[in-house]
């Protein structure tokens, strides 16, 4: 059937189907008409539009007809394309039809020649084998005589023939690579670095050769541990050994260049390539310098012969180094820098070994000869500063021997070890000035006459050294024990207050069979050892705060406030006793007999000159206190008493008499105290004058006056109170009522301020209160 034919079958096919309406189409036609409907409607609104209706009708068919030829033109040449694609299809499959032909013939030629194939890898065969037996047949003599050069070479390493014995092997080894490469072909013919049979058969025959290597490394290795020794004997050895390195490091250095020359080929190495024994060398090098440098010393390193082990691995060290340089250093090659890497070794293995020892539980020595070996003697020119050895490396390159945090541990186990020591020590030199307060014997008296005791010496020196050893290592640590040393120091003054206290107690429980007779010359030197003791706190304190450091933190005031508070105790408990022995007298003051007699006043003055002669003993500035304070004490006293009222005048002639014995025995005192130099004056008061104005009160002749008199006595006194007037009035015993309501009211209402710098006086005496009478409810008044 033509193509004709076909077209018009199936054009009257296509005729006979009935035609389907596309909905798309049908809404785009409504949407046309009703888009046009509205148009028309827009333009045509008035009839005088109608006119112009043939215009629009003509302008619209032309429009149209524009359309329809531009419609037909799209659609021919979509036909055309249509129509030259099939061809182009037709073509396509004309030529698949050939090309599966010309394949289909190509494959029945390939089935012809599989059988020519198998012939050919028969072929490879035979010729690889053939060239096995050629490799073979050429190596038969060498490899006869492979296990003779085998026991040769052994013969000469054994009697230390080094370089000989190192050239016979580099011969075996030779044959060796050679059969192997001959046996595996071309480049990597053995595949993915897998042995064969052969291969493994040759590595067998050859396996002396491996031992060989070994005896020789072994050897090799023994003559450049022993290096230092063969250096001052015979150094032949060990340049051998040297020269023999640097062969195998340029063996290596080839096979590596031949590798990676054809990086694109899989080339194997040589069995036992690369060898690496030059970083072997300085591995025994360093193995050799642990080994020597650990049996430094056969003494123990712990305990007291760490300082001998430390200073054993000095002269090591520097005579090692000095070896090194004048001998080892001209057997090796420049760029090995020998003395440069002996230098790291050793500072390497000091590193390991003294962080092993500050591991340990060490004393307070052992500490400060590790710290003394570390930060001084090692950097000295004595050792690694010496200027030859820091021309080959600088030490610091290397970091130091001991870490900072490691030196900050040692540092303070030293000073608690430190601490434990002065702790104890403290402790027994108390033991000690406790029993020596016991003595039936006055104290020990220095050159310039003053009591004392061995106490402050002992913790003067003992604090004193401490700081002095700790400064040879460093500041820090000096100022670390100095803090301790005061810490300690304010612990055992705390101590030796309360050791004052209870010898106090003891003594007053003791006093009336008169135990201890030097109570008062052991108190008097323990204020003395305070003195002593804190100049020595003001001379730590002053090293303390002499770097700028430490100018924030340099203070510590517990140990002054400690031996402040002591020197307080010790001094009120020798006032207590000077009250305990003046009391007898004073209880004799203003009685019937002392205004008859007067002889109670001598009595007081011997006890007082008997004391401020004691008191003499005392450093200054305590001597002119204790001084002073004996004068206020016995004034106070005698106020306290006159308080009392044990005496009540009824008569001028009776006030007169007080008075003047009053008088009489002001100056004595005063006179008394002169003699032994005491000004009289303590801030704004004078005591003794306390007591003439007592008495120019008592022996006032107008009593309707007195409040003149009391107006200038309080000026002076201002701490007087109207308790202390109104026993002065009771006193005199002529004073009428209203006077003393005129003067307790005046009292009242002044009260004037204390001035600065005077010290009360009348605070310290207290009235004793005014017994009055009462009735009891269950029995009648008489």
């Amino acid at each position: 059937m033509s193509d004709g034919d076909k077209n018009g079958q199936d054009n009257r096919e296509d005729a006979l189907v009935p035609v389907e309406v596309w909905p798309e189409l049908e809404r785009a036609e409504c949407l046309a008409r009703g888009a046009a409907l509205k148009w028309a409607s827009g333009v045509f609104c008035r009839p005088e539009h109608l006119e112009r209706l043939g215009q629009y009708r003509k302008r619209e068919s032309q429009r149209t007809a524009s359309i329809h030829s531009r419609l037909k033109s799209v659609v021919q040449s979509y036909l055309e394309g249509v129509d030259w694609g099939l061809g182009q299809l037709r073509v396509a499959r004309a030529e698949l039809r050939e090309i599966s032909h010309d394949l289909h013939k190509a494959n029945l030629e390939s089935r012809k020649n599989s059988e020519d194939i198998t012939t050919l890898e028969t072929l490879r065969e035979i010729s690889f084998t053939h060239r096995q037996l050629l490799a073979a047949v050429s190596n038969l003599p060498r490899l006869y005589k492979v296990r003779s050069m085998v026991l040769e070479t052994e013969r000469l390493v054994e009697s230390r023939r080094l370089l000989e014995a190192h050239a016979q092997l580099m011969e075996l080894e030779r044959w060796q690579d050679e059969v192997l490469l001959q046996i595996q072909g071309p480049r990597g013919s053995s595949g993915m670095g897998l042995i064969s049979e052969d291969e493994e058969l040759v590595l067998n025959y050859f396996s002396g050769v491996g031992c060989l290597v070994d005896a020789l490394a072994k050897e090799l290795w023994a003559v450049v541990g022993s290096g230092l020794s063969l250096a001052c004997q015979n150094s032949t050895l060990f340049v051998s050994a040297v020269r023999i390195v640097e062969r195998e490091e340029a063996l290596d250095q080839m096979f590596l260049e031949e590798r990676r020359s054809t990086s694109g080929q899989n080339t194997p190495m040589p069995p036992g390539r690369p060898r690496c024994w030059r970083d072997r060398f300085f591995k025994v090098m360093e193995e050799a310098v642990s080994a020597r440098f650990r049996s430094a010393s056969y003494l123990h390193t712990r305990g007291p012969g760490l300082a001998s082990h430390l200073s054993a691995l000095q002269h090591c060290i520097m005579g090692d180094l000095s070896t090194v340089r004048h001998f080892l250093e001209q057997c090796v090659p420049s760029h090995y820098h020998l003395t440069r890497a002996y230098l790291r070794f050793c500072h390497q293995f000091l590193q390991n070994h003294l962080g092993l020892v500050s591991g340990w539980e060490l004393e307070g020595g052992e500490i400060f000869a590790v710290l003394n070996w570390v930060l001084h003697i090692y950097n000295s020119s004595e050792m690694m500063g010496e200027p030859a050895l820091v021309a080959e490396l600088d030490i610091e390159d290397l970091g130091p021997l001991i870490s900072q945090e490691g030196l900050e541990q040692l540092q303070n186990k030293y000073v608690q070890k430190v601490r434990k020591s002065v702790s104890e020590w403290m402790h027994k030199a108390l033991e000690v000035e406790l029993t020596d307060w016991q003595r039936d014997q006055e104290p020990d008296i220095d050159h310039e006459g003053c009591y004392h005791t061995s106490l402050p010496t002992i913790i003067t020196q003992m604090l004193e050294e401490n700081a002095r050893v700790a400064l040879m290592i460093s500041e820090a640590l000096r100022d670390q024990t100095i803090q301790m040393g005061l810490y300690e120091m304010e612990n055992l003054l705390s101590r030796f207050r309360d050791a004052i206290i209870e010898f106090g107690k003891e003594h007053r429980r003791d006093s009336t069979i008169n135990s201890n007779k030097f109570y008062l010359h052991y108190l008097l030197a323990c204020i003395n050892n305070c003195i002593i003791l804190k100049t020595s706190t003001e001379s730590l304190q002053q090293q303390l705060c002499s770097f700028p450091s430490n100018r924030y933190s340099c203070i510590s005031l517990g140990p002054l406030a400690a031996l402040d508070r002591a020197v307080r105790k010790a001094c009120r408990l020798v006032m207590d006793h000077l009250l305990f022995e003046l009391q007898p007298h004073l209880q004799k003051l203003l009685s019937r007999t002392w205004l008859d007699q007067g002889e109670v006043t001598p009595n007081m003055c011997g006890v007082l000159e008997h004391h401020c002669e004691l008191y003499s003993r005392v450093r200054q500035p305590c001597c002119q206190r204790l001084k002073e304070e004996c004068q206020w004490l016995t004034v106070v006293e005698y106020v306290r008493t006159l308080m009392q009222k044990r005496v009540v005048c009824r008569n001028n002639d009776e006030r007169n008499k007080l008075a003047q014995r009053m008088t009489q025995d002001a100056q004595q005192l005063r006179d008394h105290l002169q003699s032994m130099g005491i000004d009289g004056t303590i801030g704004e008061v004078n005591p003794t004058a306390l007591i003439l104005a007592l008495a120019d009160i008592i022996n006032f002749k107008d009593p309707n006056m007195l409040i003149l008199e009391i107006s200038g006595f309080v000026t002076k006194y201002p701490d007087i109170s109207e308790e202390h007037v109104s026993v002065l009035l009771d006193v005199r015993g002529d004073v009428p009522k209203d006077v003393r309501k005129s003067v307790l009211d005046f009292l009242e209402q002044s009260a004037p301020p204390l001035p600065q710098g005077y010290r009360p006086i009348f605070t310290e005496i207290l009235v004793p209160s005014s017994s009055i009478q009462f009735c009891l409810p269950t029995a009648k008044c008489t």
